[in-house]
């Protein structure tokens, strides 16, 4: 029984018409076969679609290449030649990666990787990726880390790298001696310029690099429009979330300065990636269905004149229901066996290769190791308008590294061949080295003057110069005016939250001369949260299209306004792509020679903890901006509960080497670090990024103290805040730190032990613990190689000497993170956190349940002081019971 579900909704106006085609359809099924139906219905579609029918985009098409082969462009290259400088790429890559392993048994590298990726990249290098020096400012792009070899080996044949620093690979802890194993900007800053082998981060940073350049465009910063992005992947990467996040955003957005190309070699790390499927036909479909442009290149030229004659469909079927499983096994099988398992089940596809030998049949290549294929894909690629496309290209991992390697499971972990083999794969590539030289690998140069090398300069000349390459040519940004901070010295009079203070920051950059056209507020979906809704109107949100309808809140100053040169942002519920957004922007001073300054905004508990990864990423890329976690502390953000409480991240954030982590109270405070780090990264020139915590509790803000170089003491990461009480009676003197929202809890801790136990308290700020223990590594590590020199004091040290009583430090975070600079002060020094899962309640609960308010610091400070005898242990355990505290209540911890 058949169901024809428009029959209500869409109304038949001749179903005489109607019934004729499904008879028609019905007829051919009976008649000829599926096969034959499926073509008809194909070429209906295809034609459907020729006069702008409007009919969708099928999501999968058959298993055979997009482009035909009458469809095909001239291929303006020397293939011959080409294909000579493939192969000495080749060997030089494998023996780069034999010579280490050789010399350092285990230190790894990968080999099978760019064996099957070679041609994909060398029809970029030599006909596509435009350099620095291309007037359009040249392509960028992101490079499949495990290909590292094949690239290195590329730019030895240039001439850009030795030959010692190829024997230095991975072996790089003197700088600018060794090679990175994969692409680090980090540790070569002049040749890379996209950390890509955390799996799933290139992709993601791709789309988003490419979505950046069109926010510049827009935006009237730079002329982008000459630049494209291209991103190098693996098929099995395409499992990570991360792969696929942002597909949607970069068809929605029309992204076609973006090209992907896969290569689809059908093999993961362990094994095949779709063995009982199809993974380029699941990926066309993920494509396809996010609005995608899909260019397929299956198969080599060899197999056009086979599907020239496959006048009954039958071989586009087999192709269409083989599995990737047993595409692998007759890459490793031969001829014969793929005669019989392949063509020789259909006496119809049997008798299709009667002329070709089994060696014949053993040629039958993929599409992603034929020159002419991939031209025709990359070329159709960066000509077509209105989205963005991939190219799946199938290939053989390990292609051309010999039996043992070729199309193997085994072929990822591959880091040594036999003599044998590479006497074989020399032969097959055809090079001149001698059989008594095979046990050192030696590397191949033909000569500066050879045809090939001349061939490779004068290709990379004309497409703008070498690639990869890392240029720094921003200008430095001027510093904040005075106005833009001016106002925080003076605190408040009203409470306000430092969450406040920073939108209020924010948008007097915004509104700088000098720097405001510069400044890239990112926030997922939380503008509001964060009080940030009034800069949808001031500088509008970024959207491609503009704002095509009229919001709700049209009539509202502050309405929802999306412009094609709009300012901020707002990515929505992705922190993941938020994050990328942030790498686009604060790499564009060396990715675009345009310097910007990301401020990224986000709920703390998630963007740091679900991102951390893209923020290694980010330092290794040397990006700069302003990481800015709102809604931080464990106990600040009441009712939210254990997802939403931040109690960790500044630990997260303190394990990234170049992150510059600040917990600041105060809106001065928070003034001061936005202003260092504007003059740090886009002044001077530091590969530097800030983590800096905001809190939505409001207090009043109090006024930046008195005195000489407090601006350069809250940098450092401490300074005494409130000198200790004088009172009538000798006192004992106790010391108080804190940070963030808790040092008004160290404060009114001050007041309580002056008044009740008279205890006289200093109190002392501390907006980055991470700072104070990195001057201290540093000046611990100066010491111990200076033995003969008078030894120098860790600034935490000198501020918080031996003399002054008991130190007690209280956060809203675990005390890991005040514990950074515990072994640099006294023993009576003791933190105070909130180590344990969050939770909802008040704030006056939930501090009183970690013991991080009032009360439980000052309990804290007298127990030190009856533990060094200065205060009579009974009054202090009596203190504790009167504070409310119970000694015996239970830990956080054991919740």
């Amino acid at each position: 029984m058949y169901f024809d579900e428009f029959k209500q909704q869409l109304p038949d106006i001749d179903p005489d018409e109607t019934q004729e085609w499904i008879d028609s359809l019905d007829g051919v099924l009976d008649q000829e076969g599926e096969n034959r139906a499926r073509f008809l219905l194909f070429k209906l579609l295809k034609r459907a679609r020729q006069r702008h029918i409007g009919v969708p985009a099928l999501t999968q098409t058959r298993y055979i290449n997009t482009i035909s082969p009458e469809q095909e462009p001239y291929f303006p290259g020397d293939e011959t030649l080409e294909r000579r400088i493939r192969r000495l790429i080749r060997w030089n890559a494998v023996a780069m990666v034999l010579r280490a392993n050789t010399s350092y048994a285990g230190i790894g590298g990968h080999l099978a990787t760019y064996a099957s990726a070679a041609s994909l990249y060398e029809v970029g290098f030599n006909h596509f990726f435009k350099g620095k020096d291309d007037p359009g400012g040249g392509d960028q792009v992101f490079f499949q880390g495990h290909a590292a070899p094949g690239i290195y080996a590329r730019a030895f044949l240039e001439g850009r790298l030795t030959a010692d620093r190829l024997d230095h690979f991975r072996r790089e802890v003197v700088p600018g001696q060794g090679l990175s194993s994969y692409p680090h900007p980090r540790l070569m800053p002049d040749f890379w310029e996209f950390p890509t082998v955390s799996m799933g981060l290139g992709p993601l940073a791709a789309i988003y690099q490419a979505r950046f350049n069109r926010y510049l465009q827009n935006r009237g910063l730079r002329d982008t429009s000459g630049q494209r992005v291209w991103a190098f992947l693996g098929d099995g990467e395409m499992d990570e979330p991360e792969s696929l996040a942002g597909l949607s955003l970069a068809a929605r957005d029309g992204l076609d300065n973006l090209t992907f190309v896969i290569n689809c070699n059908l093999q993961r790390l362990d094994g095949p990636v779709r063995g009982n499927a199809k993974v380029i036909q699941e990926l066309e479909g993920l494509f396809r269905g996010a609005g995608w442009n899909v260019i397929k290149v299956i198969w080599g030229r060899e197999w056009d004149e086979l599907l020239a004659r496959d006048v009954d469909g039958v071989l586009v079927e087999k192709m269409n229901s083989t599995l990737d499983g047993e595409f692998q096994k007759f890459s490793v099988s031969g001829g014969s066996y793929v005669r019989e398992n392949f063509f020789g089940p259909d006496p119809r596809l049997r008798r299709m290769v009667e002329h070709l030998s089994d060696d014949d049949l053993s040629k039958l290549r993929r599409g992603g190791h034929d020159y002419r294929k991939l031209y025709a894909a990359y070329k159709a690629a960066s000509e077509y308008r209105g989205a963005p496309t991939v190219v799946l290209a199938k290939t053989v991992k390990g292609w051309t590294l010999g039996a043992g390697v070729e199309a193997r499971n085994i072929a990822h972990q591959a880091k040594k061949v036999s003599e044998q083999e590479l006497r074989v794969f020399r032969d097959r590539l055809e090079l001149p080295i001698a059989d008594e030289r095979l046990a050192e690998a030696p590397y191949f140069h033909p000569g500066a003057d050879s045809e090939e090398v001349r061939y490779m300069v004068e290709r990379r000349r004309a497409l703008g110069g070498p690639m990869p390459q890392r240029v720094v040519r921003a200008e430095p940004l001027p510093a904040p005016a005075p106005e833009v901070d001016a106002e925080f010295a003076a605190g408040s009079t009203t409470p306000v939250s430092t969450t406040m203070v920073f939108t209020r920051i924010l948008r007097n950059l915004l509104r700088d001369p000098g720097l405001g056209r510069h400044i890239v507020p990112i926030i997922p979906d939380e503008a509001r949260t964060f009080g940030m809704d009034p800069l949808f109107n001031e500088v509008g949100i970024y959207a491609a299209a503009g704002q095509r309808y009229e919001p709700v809140d049209s009539d509202l100053v502050l309405k929802y306004r999306e412009a094609q040169n709009g300012q901020v942002l707002e990515e929505g519920i992705t922190e993941a792509g938020s994050m990328a957004s942030f790498q686009a922007a604060a790499t564009s001073y060396a990715t675009n020679a345009t310097a910007m300054v990301p401020f990224y905004i986000f709920y703390s508990m998630f963007g740091f903890q679900r991102t951390g990864d893209q923020a290694w990423a980010v330092g290794d890329a040397r990006g700069r901006g302003f990481m800015m976690g709102a809604t931080a502390g464990r106990t600040t953000l009441h009712g939210e509960g254990l997802q939403h409480d931040d109690g960790h991240t500044h630990v997260l954030a303190s394990t990234v080497p170049n992150i510059r982590a600040y917990d600041p109270a105060y809106a001065y405070e928070l003034a001061a670090i936005v202003r260092d780090g504007i003059e740090r990264m886009y002044g001077r020139g530091e590969d530097v990024f800030y983590y800096v915590t905001l809190y939505n509790e409001n207090y009043i803000q109090a006024p930046r103290p008195d005195g000489d170089g407090i601006e350069a003491a809250i940098v450092r990461g401490l300074y005494r805040l409130r000198q200790a009480p004088e009172l009538e009676k000798p006192v004992v003197h106790v010391r108080l730190v804190g940070s963030g929202s808790i040092l008004g809890q160290v404060v009114a801790a001050q007041a309580l032990l002056a008044e009740r136990f008279g205890v006289a308290a200093e109190v002392f700020s501390a907006p980055s613990f991470q700072q104070l223990r990195a001057d201290a590594l540093a000046t611990e590590r100066w010491n111990r190689l200076h033995p003969d020199r008078s030894p120098r004091v860790p600034y935490v040290a000198e501020v918080l000497g031996a003399d002054g009583g008991p130190i007690v430090a209280a956060t809203d975070w675990m005390r890991a993170v005040p514990d950074m600079v515990a072994r640099w002060l006294p023993d009576d020094y003791v933190s105070l956190g909130t180590d344990g899962f969050g939770r909802s309640d008040t704030r006056e609960a939930l501090r009183a349940f970690f013991q991080i308010d009032a009360p439980a610091i000052a309990a804290t400070a007298l127990s030190q002081l009856a533990r060094g005898g200065t205060f009579p242990a009974r009054r202090a355990a009596k203190a504790i019971r009167e504070l409310g505290i119970d000694p015996d209540g239970i830990d956080p911890l054991d919740l």
